[in-house]
C-alpha cells in the first residue's frame, strides 16, 4: 500500500496514541500538527519530524493552508469536534474522529453530512468494535451458535479512581463543558451493543444520577484539597495516593499522570495537586455528570438489553452475558464461556489480543483502558483506517459516519429518557449500514 500522509489535530493523549500507532505501522507519515498547547505542539512536532511551517496553534490556522494530507486525526476536546471535522472534510481529508462524534445531534448530523457531501471516509473511534474479542464474539452470534438472541446484560465497570480522575476532577466532569457521561464514556458501549444486534433498538428507557460525588458525602474533616486533608490517607479517592503512585511506572505516567502534569517528579506532582484541578477533593468539585446509570433497550425482534455503567467498581474489562434460544455466552473482554443447550457442552475460549482471525486463540492478554490500547482496539482501528484510505476500500471500516450517527442517536434518546422519566421510541428509519 502507498504510505498515507496524516495531519494531527489535537495532540493530547488520544491524538498522540493514534498518531503513534499510525507511524509505527510504517503505513503513515505525519505531515502536520495543530495543537493549542505550545508544549504539546512542540513535542509532537519534534517526535514526528513535522517542519515549523506545518505546525499550527489551532485547526483554523491549519485549514487556511488548504489540504494538509491524505487524512487527519481529529482528537480535539469533545465540544470542539464539529467545526474542524466539517472544515477538514470540505478540504477533502479522510477523517479518523475521536469519540464522541459530537456533543449534540445537530452537530453530529452536520459532520455526517460533510462526510457524505465530500465523499470522504470518516471513522469515529469506536475502538471496541475492532478488538479480536469482539470479532470472535460477533462471529459466534452471526453463525447462530446460541440461536436467536433474546436478552443481553452488559456492564461497564468504570472504576472508582477512573471516575474520580476523568469525571469528577477531569475534563469530562460537567455536561455544559463536555457532555452527559453516557455520551462521553458509554457511547462506546451503546455502539458496541448495536453492533452485536445488527440494528438499533426501537425503544429505550434509562435511570441514574450523581449519588456519591457530592458535598454532602464528604467525610468529617475533609479539606478542599487532598494535600491539606487530615483524612486523605483513608479516602479511596486520594489524589496523592493515585498520582504519586504512578511515578516510576511508564504506562501509568503516560496515563493518567500525563493529564495531571508534564513534570513526572515527586515535586512536580505535588505542585500540580496543590494548584491544579486533579488535587481537589472529589466532594468539593464542580462536577455534575452521573456516577451510575442503567439503560434498557428493546429491539425490533423483541429482544431486550440492559446496560449498566457504574463508578463503583474496579477498572476492568466490560462484562457481558448474551442469552440465546440455543445457548449462553458469558464474556469478560478477554475470554468467552459458551454453553450449548443442545448437548449441554461448555467451553471457555480466549484470551484474545491483536489476532485478526476470529478462530485463533492467543495466550497474551490485553487490558481495557486507554493506557493499554483498549484491548487491541486502538491499533486495529488505526490500521483499518489507514488501509481503507490507502486502498479506497471503505468496507475495511466496521462503521461509517451514518452508522456512528445512528448509534449516537440511541445515546441521546436514552439520555432524554433518563431526564424526562419516559420511554423514548426511536424512529423506524433509524438504521445502521
Amino acid at each position: 500500500m502507498a504510505q498515507v500522509t496524516l495531519a494531527l489535530v489535537g495532540a493530547g493523549l488520544r491524538g498522540m496514541t493514534y498518531a503513534r500507532h499510525a507511524v509505527a505501522t510504517g503505513s503513515a507519515r505525519l505531515t502536520a500538527v495543530a495543537e493549542p498547547d505550545p508544549r504539546r505542539r512542540a513535542r509532537a512536532a519534534a517526535e514526528f519530524g513535522v517542519p515549523p511551517e506545518r505546525t499550527y496553534p489551532d485547526w483554523r490556522a491549519a485549514v487556511r493552508d488548504g489540504r494538509l494530507a491524505d487524512a487527519c486525526v481529529v482528537a480535539t476536546q469533545d465540544r470542539e469536534h464539529t467545526e474542524p471535522a466539517v472544515a477538514l472534510a470540505d478540504l477533502g481529508h479522510h477523517i479518523l474522529l475521536e469519540k464522541p462524534m459530537a456533543t449534540s445531534e445537530a452537530e453530529a448530523t452536520a459532520i455526517a453530512e460533510a462526510a457524505r457531501r465530500n465523499g470522504i471516509l470518516l471513522a469515529v473511534c469506536h475502538v471496541l468494535r475492532y478488538t479480536p474479542y469482539t470479532r470472535f464474539l460477533k462471529r459466534l452470534l452471526d453463525d447462530g451458535r446460541i440461536g436467536e438472541v433474546v436478552s443481553v446484560q452488559h456492564l461497564e465497570p468504570v472504576g472508582w479512581w477512573h471516575q474520580a480522575h476523568s469525571f469528577v476532577r477531569g475534563n469530562w466532569r460537567r455536561q455544559d463543558t463536555s457532555a452527559p457521561m453516557l455520551l462521553t464514556k458509554s457511547c462506546h458501549d451503546i455502539d458496541w451493543l448495536v453492533h452485536l444486534f445488527g440494528q438499533p433498538p426501537r425503544r429505550v428507557s434509562s435511570f441514574g444520577g450523581l449519588t456519591h460525588f457530592r458535598p454532602e458525602s464528604a467525610p468529617a474533616g475533609a479539606a478542599a484539597r487532598c494535600t491539606d486533608c487530615a483524612v486523605e490517607a483513608g479516602c479511596p479517592y486520594s489524589a496523592e495516593r493515585l498520582y504519586l503512585g504512578c511515578l516510576g511506572d511508564p504506562e501509568r505516567e503516560f496515563w493518567p499522570l500525563s493529564a495531571v502534569t508534564d513534570d513526572h517528579t515527586e515535586a512536580g506532582v505535588r505542585e500540580a495537586l496543590r494548584t491544579g484541578p486533579y488535587g481537589r477533593c472529589v466532594y468539593a468539585c464542580d462536577n455534575d455528570v452521573v456516577d451510575h446509570q442503567v439503560v434498557a433497550m428493546e429491539f425490533p425482534s423483541g429482544a431486550t438489553c440492559s446496560f449498566t455503567m457504574s463508578a463503583f467498581t474496579p477498572m476492568e474489562q466490560r462484562r457481558t452475558r448474551i442469552l440465546g434460544t440455543h445457548g449462553f455466552l458469558d464474556g469478560d473482554g478477554e475470554t468467552l464461556r459458551l454453553v450449548d443447550f443442545r448437548d449441554g457442552s461448555e467451553r471457555v475460549v480466549g484470551p484474545y489480543t491483536r489476532v485478526p482471525d476470529p478462530h485463533t486463540e492467543a495466550a497474551a492478554q490485553a487490558g481495557p483502558s486507554a493506557r493499554d490500547g483498549h484491548g487491541g482496539g486502538d491499533e486495529a482501528l488505526t490500521e483499518a483506517f489507514l488501509a481503507a484510505v490507502a486502498t479506497g476500500d471503505a468496507s475495511l471500516l466496521l462503521s461509517d459516519a451514518a452508522e456512528s450517527l445512528a448509534t449516537h442517536r440511541v445515546v441521546w434518546a436514552a439520555e432524554r429518557a433518563r431526564t424526562t422519566g419516559t420511554v423514548v421510541e426511536l424512529p423506524a428509519g433509524l438504521g445502521v449500514a
